[in-house]
């Protein structure tokens, strides 16, 4: 359960801070004075979306801390979440918080550390279940009434085994449907790649071979020139030139000098050593320039040959990619795409057949489902019906309707081809007739504001049970509901109360007198600024807020806050 709760400069909030108790927590005030906002706090707390709006103006950043009392079944799925990413500091107690900036983004804390605001997400799951001012209308809306039965059913597991068989249909048929691409797309295409696995392949590329043809070319082009300059080089230093001794020789001449010099002058003998060296290194030069010599290739036909290589080189460049490493990629993706087509037709043929194997697999893991969810179904409906007699619609009927949807690529069921998705084949639609003698209707097509609020409640009653969230937040459940409705409601919050913590923003004084924790929240003025301030209320206090709620405050109005007070606590006062 949320024990404690921290807003700073969230929305018209400056600074709160509230400790909530167990049972029915009802919110009582005026209109925009920020009871909405404080359940907003509670939604971003738990990973809601959150954005810049929320923070107060001239505020650096918007925060929302609460703290959680983990002593039921959430303890132990909560618990696995925290253990998993590392977080588990106290095994009894929890703290959530999320900070808002101005630009935009959002931090999340589990535990004071900083968290993606998924996992927040994932905690809120077994934290809080929230019923919006909006919430009723998700009963309107056919969509949602298969999660809602799936809520109580309890079919995760069934509902996970057909997921797993479904996945790997729709792996398999978006592989299928590439391949009825390729073969519809097959004579045009085939003509085309073959040209161009076969332009390619004709040429032979090798990679690097461009780089190394480009450099025989220039040699080949260049060769009477690099002769010359090698010949001269190696002239000077084993020939020498007119009026000049080959270096060789009057390097050598050098060195005999050195080594004299260093017989007489041992401190000269390093300097003797490096030209005996630079001597040896002179002859390799030489060696090295009468090899090059004879490499040296005047031959017109090879740098044709070279030439017209490299034209097919730059051809295939052009084409298929800009260098020789994307068009060798370029055609051996052609190639398997060629081997893809013409093994397209044996390799769809196995898969239709592994296609109708995965069908019929699933047909029996949607048909399991359907049997949960039908099970699942009439004790929902029973429920329902004995909810509503409680909320004075004792006439009422309730039911869940199920139909499939014909689809020639569906599910092979005996009543032939059905649609499907990844929640099963199950078309759901929850049925009401609220009065006796009316037919079961599409529940959008009868039920009144006020019955959709109970139908709601009565809903929201069973799951509770069902799930076991311990917090549940009800924002104006009383929509379309009158006075003598509102005692019933009341105490039918309370009773949910029992077993859970509640929140109820309300606007009945017959439903705030049920609730075990009364907090007024009010809109102040201070400083040329709207504050919202929340003061729990006992007593006299109550009596009046309860008394304001029913009209201007008076006698009557006193007397009859007084009454609803002392009809709620008799109804909730063990006896």
């Amino acid at each position: 359960m949320l024990t404690e709760l921290r807003i700073q400069n969230f929305a018209i909030i400056d600074q709160l801070e509230l400790n909530f108790e167990k049972g029915l927590v009802i919110f009582t005030g005026e209109t925009g004075a920020g009871k909405s906002i404080i359940l907003d706090a509670v939604e971003i707390l738990v990973g809601g979306r959150a954005d810049t709006s929320m923070v107060r103006a001239e505020s650096k950043r918007a925060l929302v801390e609460g703290t959680f009392h983990l002593i039921g079944k959430e303890r132990t799925a909560v618990h696995k979440i925290l253990q998993t990413e590392d977080l588990l500091d106290d095994e009894d107690y929890l703290t959530l918080s999320r900070e808002i900036k101005p630009e935009g983004r959002s931090i999340a804390r589990v535990n004071g550390r900083t968290v993606n605001v998924g996992l927040l997400k994932s905690l809120g799951a077994s934290l809080i279940d929230i019923h919006g001012q909006s919430g009723h209308l998700s009963l309107l809306d056919t969509r949602a009434h298969l999660g809602l039965l799936d809520r109580y059913s309890a079919a995760d597991s069934a509902l996970n085994n057909y997921r797993t068989v479904y996945k790997k249909l729709l792996t398999l048929r978006t592989e299928l449907d590439e391949l009825h691409r390729l073969q519809k797309d097959a004579e045009s295409r085939i003509e085309l790649l073959k040209y161009q696995a076969e332009e390619i392949e004709a040429v032979n590329p090798r990679l690097g071979e461009d780089a190394e043809l480009k450099q025989e070319r220039d040699r080949l082009a260049n060769a009477e020139a690099l002769a010359s300059h090698a010949q001269e080089a190696l002239a000077t230093l084993d020939e020498g030139i007119p009026e000049s001794p080959p270096v060789t020789d009057a390097f050598g001449e050098a060195i005999t000098h050195l080594a004299t010099l260093a017989k007489i002058d041992a401190s000269q003998a390093e300097i003797h050593a490096r030209s005996e060296l630079i001597l040896e290194n002179l002859t390799e030069l030489s060696r090295d320039l009468r090899g090059y010599l004879e490499k040296v290739e005047f031959n017109p036909s090879r740098l044709e040959e070279v030439e017209e290589r490299l034209a097919l080189l730059q051809n295939l460049n052009r084409k298929y990619g800009g260098s020789l490493e994307a068009v060798i990629a370029f055609g051996a993706d052609a190639s398997q795409e060629l081997e893809n087509i013409s093994t397209a037709s044996a390799r769809m043929d196995a898969l239709e057949k592994e296609e109708m194997r995965l069908l019929k697999k699933l047909a029996g893991e949607g048909k399991k489902l359907s049997n949960l969810r039908k099970s699942a179904a009439k004790k929902l409906s029973k429920g329902i019906v004995t909810e509503l007699a409680d909320l004075r619609m004792a006439e009422a009927d309730f039911a869940v309707d199920f139909k499939t949807l014909p689809d020639e690529k569906g599910l092979p069921l005996k009543e032939g081809r059905v649609a499907f998705d990844k929640n099963g084949f199950d078309q759901v639609e929850f049925l009401l007739a609220p009065n006796l003698g009316e037919g079961l209707k599409p529940l959008v097509k009868v039920a009144s504001g006020g019955e959709t609020s109970r139908m709601m409640l009565a809903l929201k009653n069973i799951l509770a049970r069902a799930d076991q969230i311990p917090t549940l937040i009800f924002d104006e459940i009383d929509q379309g509901i009158g006075g003598r409705i509102g005692m019933v409601v009341g105490e039918k919050l309370w009773q949910l109360g029992r077993g859970h913590q509640v929140f109820c923003v309300t606007h009945l004084p017959q439903l705030a007198a049920f609730g075990d924790q009364h907090l007024q929240v009010e809109k102040l003025l201070e400083n040329g600024r709207t504050l919202t301030r929340v003061s729990p209320l006992e007593k006299e206090a109550r009596l009046l807020e309860l008394a304001q709620m029913l009209g201007d405050v008076g006698e009557g109005t006193l007397r009859s806050a007084h009454e609803i007070l002392q009809a709620a606590q008799e109804i909730t006062t063990p006896q």
